[in-house]
This record gives structure tokens, sequence and C-alpha cells, in this order.
């Protein structure tokens, strides 16, 4: 009987094409300087927070930005590690731990922030903002937290639109989630401003207001990613970044289905990281009886298709199981 080759489950660095293991490099090299931008950020905003709850909120929020690069940095290196018999599947889902813990802190400090934003809103809190001397001047702290709030929330965004470009390619759901909260970051630093400014009109509440639109956006963040995360370590069907079916698994079936042994297919694809492991189901044609080289020539074949392919099991079977069904889909 011919040899089949070993399963084919390697680490998470080995599934990538060159292309791709030079996109990762950047993202952690991205990831990295958004850690020495959120040291700076957090400083700055600490310094001139004062009593402000909107103030305040940015920078607990701030704070949280630290979770998903740091998650993504972590789990990059934990991918690198081969399958042994512990962890026969490999580490690829070490992406998928990250992303729950981001998503779970994210949630529970958010709905914190809310509800203290609420309680100093009904308690009608109305915080002072004093002034400061500086360079022999008396200025209204104001002023300088606008300005570190306008100033702060430029490198986010422009971090954010640049991690966007390598989420997709690397179907990286930790760094697409820390994109995206990135990219959003300018409405936390407008919410702030306006909410400053409110204070120095009189009106009071719209710092409570500030902080209670930045603590929805966290809250909002951290449901999303918890259910993205819990959904794919639950061994859902593989979904693109957008949370919708991704489109290899019609590509596997369709490619199966136009091998010459072939007559109905169906995979079952489940998320691995940046990676999927692949179970497909064949029904033989009448009278075709596949050997074992024709069936590592179908994994070989499905292989090709895309790097995200990667854990490639072919089950010939007598029917395609109900649930994979196109009427169960």
């Amino acid at each position: 009987m011919t040899h089949v080759d070993e399963a084919s489950t390697g680490s998470g660095i080995d599934a990538l094409p060159d292309e791709h293991g030079a996109m990762l490099r950047k993202a952690v090299r991205l990831e990295r300087i958004t850690l020495v931008v959120l040291a700076v950020t957090v400083a700055l905003v600490g310094v001139v927070s004062g009593q402000s709850q909107a103030m305040k909120t940015a920078w607990y929020e701030d704070l949280l930005s630290f979770l998903p690069p740091i998650a993504f940095l972590v789990a990059t290196r934990v991918i690198k590690q081969k399958p042994d018999a512990e962890h026969p599947y490999g580490h690829h889902r070490a992406i998928g731990v990250g992303h729950v813990v981001a998503g779970a802190a994210l949630l529970a400090m958010g709905s914190f922030l809310l509800i203290g934003s609420l309680i100093g809103l009904i308690n009608q809190e109305k915080p002072p903002i004093g002034t400061v001397v500086l360079f022999g001047h008396s200025i209204w702290l104001g002023w300088l937290m606008v300005a570190v709030m306008a100033v702060t929330g430029i490198g986010p965004v422009l971090l954010g639109r640049a991690k966007l470009k390598l989420a997709g390619p690397l179907q990286d759901k930790v760094l697409y989630a820390d994109a995206d909260m990135n990219k959003a970051d300018w409405m936390t630093s407008v919410s702030t401003i306006v909410g400053v400014l409110g204070i120095g009109i009189g009106w009071w509440w719209m710092d409570a207001v500030a902080a209670m639109v930045v603590a929805t956006s966290i809250v909002w963040d951290g449901v999303s990613n918890l259910r993205t995360a819990v959904r794919d370590l639950t061994d859902a069907r593989a979904t693109d970044l957008d949370g919708g079916k991704h489109p290899c698994i019609d590509q596997i079936e369709q490619t199966a289905r136009g091998v010459a042994w072939v007559d109905e297919a169906a995979a079952r694809v489940r998320d691995e990281g940046h990676v999927f492991h692949v179970e497909l189901f064949a029904v033989p044609r009448r009278g075709q009886d596949p050997s074992v080289e024709q069936i590592r020539e179908l994994r070989d074949v499905l292989h090709e298709l895309d790097h995200k392919v990667h854990d490639v099991v072919v089950a010939p079977v007598h029917s395609i199981p109900v649930y994979l069904t196109e009427e169960e889909r």
C-alpha cells in the first residue's frame, strides 16, 4: 500500500507562505510601535486628566488598549511551537485564546466604566477643572486636556489603518479587533474633547455623557470580540473577519467535486487561528474505490488552494453528513 505523508499540521509560522510571513513580521512591528505609543498616551492623559470623568474614562480605555497588542504578541510566539503529543493539532488556537482574553477584559472594564459614568450623571457630580501655571502663565487645564486628546488620537488611527491591511490576508482576528479599536479611537478623542469643553461653558453633564459614550464604545468592542472569539473556539464554521461564511469552504468543495472519482463532497472547516482545519467528506462515484494514493492527491490539491487550508483530512464516505447538506446550511 502506498505510504501516506504525515499529517500536515505544523507550526503557525510554517503554515504561512513567504509573503504572509513578511506580513506577520510587519504586524509584530506595528504592535510593538503601538505599545510605545500607548505608553506615551497613558502618561500624557494621566498627567492632565484632573477630575474629568471623560478624561479618566479615556485613560482607562488607553490602559485597556494594551491588551490586544500584548495578546497578539504572546500568541505569535506561542504558535511558533510545533505539534506534539499533548497538542496534536498544533498551537494555532493561541490566537483564539488571546482574542477571548482581550474581549472579556474589554467587556468587564467597559461595563464598570459605563455604570460609574451613569452614577455620576444621576448624582449630578460636577467635576472642577482648575488652572495650571505653564511657562509663567496661568492656563485653564481644560485646554491642555483638549490638546493632549487631539494629539494622542492621531497615532492609533494611523496604526489601525495599517493593521487592517494585514489582518485580512493573515486571517488574524486579534489583529483585526485591535485595528478596529485603534481606527475608532477618534471617537474617544472627540467625545472627550466635547465633554471637557462642556465643563468649560458650564454644561457639567456633558462630561458624564462623554464618558458614557466612550464606555459604551468599550463595551461594544468587548461584546463583539468576545462573541467572535467564543464562536471560533467552540468549533463553529470558519468565517471571514466580518463573520460571514468563509469563501474557502465553497472553493474546497467545488475543487473536490471536480476530481474524477468524487461524486459529491462537503467540507467541515474550523478556524484554528491563521489557518483552517479541514475535514472533507467525499462520496466516490459508482464503481470507484479510491486508493490511498488518490486520496493523498486530493489532499495535496486542496493544500494548494490557499495557505489557510493547512490541516486537511479526506474521508471517503457513503453519504454526506446531513448537517452539511445544502438544505441544512
